[in-house]
């Protein structure tokens, strides 16, 4: 029976040809697994619409020695001559080698098999030069085979020395087409979509699924490359089957079940490895001189703004160096290995970026991609169509900042928006998932902080985001409050979000999504005034409910959250808390087991009530500014 490719379990990067080496085996065992191995590689099948001649022919040879090795085992030689055993082991190389290459088809682009066709024909040819060689040196009459199988040695080796170096003028031509094509995107040519069909066609790339996979396989293949030229390559590759999955299959919806690898928002990571201000998994942690750990990208666009505080403590900052944190980066990195989570350093997401930005043809695609996206959704009367298209966008948003610049310069912030809140008539019933996706998106847009600005002033994108947050699935409301915390970076916008009622909505999601609503609570009371203050009475018991079942990094925002009410909102706002039955002994708890942040909230926290009990609340602001300035160790009496 022919192995499909699934017979191959997905491999990320090719072995290095030292990789394979003589195995240290008896000289039994060397030809039961030179049989094993022979046999597999006859029972594969070619896998691709490319290449067929070739890989055939390989197969067909490597069957025919299956029947050496077969007779060796059915009339043992006592021993082998030192000749003997070089072919064997040189002979497992080689076959290595094959299966190898037949690995590579199995879990690899069409698309990069076929732009290296040429080089795959003359590896091919390789490969059976390598068998000649060792089939001319192989000592056959010392074998003591029978005679069939020494006439087929005989003609294999025939075979084999006869075999000349083959490219498919088939594969070849429907190459260059592809060159052309990309030639033609490179200098702003739409490309011809019945071209395009053809060529996806031949390449059996015939919908969504399949070029989605295609994607993946490309986007793993970047990584494969060594040298700047071939990643250039393969991210015009990209493009180009990005392009083409919309313009001639549809945007598509997100699988049910992955084909390979899971995404990190799919997995439940460590609070400690998530950057505070965009709740994302860290790919380069940096401390500030306060001694906060967060993602550089954060913190950078955070600085750039014009803030000068920490974002977590609100000290000023000594100076904006940003220091590694390589012990956290590579304890995040071993947990994504384990957790077979992809982990890009951000080296890594700047080089792939850095490289479409120098690559013109990927940039065009990327442009063409975002224009017929925008037309789709701008004329769509099918809620079905929008859902797609909206998806769509969203991956794009998530690539790179130039997808997520061309997104916002082809005009799709408006039909974001509009979708979100549901209001244009062709969108009414918007699935709550398209909703998110429309949330999502936004977010990666806030990432430019000229967008985040202009979305902030939109009260309908405030409105469709607290909305979402309050009646969405989990997995929207996470969408939405992480893109309400990347708008509360703008201060601006904080009063909207506080008008907005994004302050209750967090309280209510506090018993669902803690970690989440927490920080909103906390950024947004402490950008807000007084009226965030103000509406932050109300989830004052919710908070201390937080403080006693939350995990660390939601005990460290509640503490800090509920230190500011108390420090801003008077007596009455410390009455409240201070009548939540122990309390007291819940911030001694955390003094002794909370994060250092934690402990020093806690510890402001206390004194505030307990000056609040003895009657010297008349200054809750100078007690606040004595305790978090303080270099001494707090001791408060029982």
């Amino acid at each position: 029976m022919a192995v499909s490719p699934q017979a191959f379990l997905p491999r990320k990067r090719r072995p290095p040809a030292g990789s394979f080496v003589s195995p240290n085996f008896s000289d039994h065992k060397l030809i039961q697994s030179l049989l094993l191995l022979s046999q597999e590689i006859s029972s594969l099948q070619p896998v691709r619409p490319l290449l067929k001649r070739n890989s055939c022919s390989i197969i067909r040879k490597v069957k025919l020695i299956a029947v050496l090795f077969e007779e060796l085992l059915r009339n043992p030689v006592t021993c082998f001559s030192p000749s003997a055993v070089l072919c064997f082991e040189e002979l497992y190389i080689v076959l290595q080698r094959v299966k190898a290459l037949f690995e590579d088809w199995s879990n690899g682009s069409k698309m990069w098999l076929l732009m290296q066709s040429e080089s795959l024909s003359n590896t091919f040819h390789e490969l059976t030069v390598d068998l000649s060689t060792l089939l001319d040196i192989f000592p056959v009459k010392d074998m003591n085979l029978n005679e069939d199988v020494e006439e087929l040695v005989i003609l294999i080796k025939k075979q084999c020395s006869e075999t000349k170096n083959y490219l498919d003028p088939i594969d070849d031509n429907l190459r260059r087409e592809v060159l052309k094509m990309l030639d033609r995107i490179k200098r702003e040519i739409v490309p011809d979509h019945s071209k395009l069909a053809e060529i996806f066609d031949r390449l059996q790339l015939e919908d969504s699924t399949s070029c989605r996979d295609e994607i993946e396989s490309l986007e793993d293949e970047v990584q494969n490359q060594t040298d700047e030229k071939s990643k250039s390559d393969v991210i015009a590759l990209i493009g180009l089957v990005r392009y083409s999955k919309c313009v001639l299959y549809g945007a598509s919806t997100p699988r049910t079940t992955r084909r390979r690898r899971k995404s990190a928002a799919e997995a439940s990571y460590p609070p400690d490895f998530r950057c505070p201000i965009s709740l994302d998994l860290m790919r380069d942690p940096v401390v500030i001189s306060t001694g906060q750990t967060y993602d550089r990208a954060s913190i950078s666009l955070w600085i750039e703004s014009g803030h000068n505080t920490c974002p977590k403590t609100g000290q000023p900052l000594a100076h904006t160096d940003l220091i590694p944190n390589i012990a956290l980066k590579n304890l995040i990195a071993m947990w994504c290995r384990e957790q077979r989570i992809p982990f890009e350093t951000a080296e890594a997401s700047d080089r792939k970026t850095n490289g479409a930005l120098t690559n013109k043809t990927a940039l065009e695609a990327t442009k063409m991609t975002v224009s017929f996206l925008v037309n789709k959704l701008t004329a769509s009367q099918s809620m079905e169509t929008a859902n797609r298209v909206v998806h769509e966008l969203r991956a794009l948003a998530k690539s790179d900042s130039d997808s997520r610049a061309c997104i916002a310069e082809a005009g799709a912030l408006p039909l974001l928006v509009k979708f979100l809140g549901s209001e244009h008539p062709n969108l009414q019933g918007a699935t709550w998932e398209a909703k998110g996706n429309a949330a999502a998106t936004i977010f990666s847009l806030t990432g430019v902080h000229a967008y985040r600005k202009k979305l902030g002033r939109k009260t309908r994108v405030i409105k469709g985001l607290t909305d979402l947050a309050k009646d969405g699935p989990a997995c929207s409301k996470r969408d939405a409050l992480v893109a309400i915390l990347s708008l509360a970076g703008d201060r601006e916008t904080v009063g909207k979000l506080v008008e907005g009622g994004v302050v209750e909505m967090a309280g209510e999601l506090l018993d669902e999504l803690p970690e989440e609503a927490v920080t909103v609570l906390e950024v947004v009371v402490k950008r807000g005034g007084l009226v965030a203050i103000a509406a932050a009475y109300q989830v004052i018991r919710k908070l201390a409910g937080v403080l006693r079942e939350g995990t660390d990094r939601a005990r460290e925002s509640a503490t800090a959250t509920l230190v500011n009410i108390c420090r801003k909102g008077g007596s009455e706002t410390v009455a409240e808390l201070a009548a939540i039955p122990g309390i007291e002994r819940v911030l001694w708890e955390i003094m002794g087991m909370g994060t250092g942040r934690a402990r020093r909230k806690a510890a402001s926290l206390l004194r505030i009530l307990r000056r609040w009990a003895a009657g010297l609340d008349g200054d809750l602001t100078a007690a606040y500014l004595s305790i978090s300035t303080s270099p001494t160790r707090i001791v408060l009496p029982a």
